[in-house]
């Protein structure tokens, strides 16, 4: 990955292109773009040029974490933002703590939700092959 630094910066003010993050996070510059369109990222610019800093790469990096735990974008905003509010990592680990306990009790009602409908497959798929084998022996 290239980054490119500035003449007496620290490691800390390493900046990426678009081009830099989508290779490194596998995405699409089109989806960066969109997170930056939903207020999750926030790039300088330097003209018509995006320019992300390491917090920028931070947030991509959350970004993608919590989508797949499966969280909303507006959920992983909400997390995002408490931290850059209070500087607080307390409070965003509470929240996400709360957020967790919330998912992980919607899989598990789809999960239970599957398993009934996979048991109704199932009862269904063996009445059919009854049926069929009953009209095969009707048949001879």
């Amino acid at each position: 990955m290239s980054t490119s630094r500035h003449a007496a910066a620290s490691p800390s003010r390493a900046t990426y292109t678009i081009s830099d993050l989508a290779r490194e996070f596998a995405l699409t510059t089109r989806a960066i773009r969109f997170y930056e369109d939903c207020g999750l990222l926030a790039p300088t610019r330097d003209k018509r040029a995006r320019i992300y800093g390491e917090r920028e790469r931070v947030r991509l990096k959350l970004i993608l974490r919590g989508k797949r735990l499966g969280l909303a974008l507006s959920e992983i905003g909400e997390l995002l933002d408490l931290y850059e509010v209070r500087r607080n990592e307390r409070a965003q680990l509470s929240a996400f703590i709360t957020l967790l306990a919330e998912r992980r009790t919607r899989l598990l009602q789809q999960r239970e939700d599957i398993e009934i409908v996979l048991a109704e497959i199932d009862g269904i798929e063996r009445e059919c092959r009854r049926r069929l084998k009953a009209e095969a022996r009707a048949e001879t």
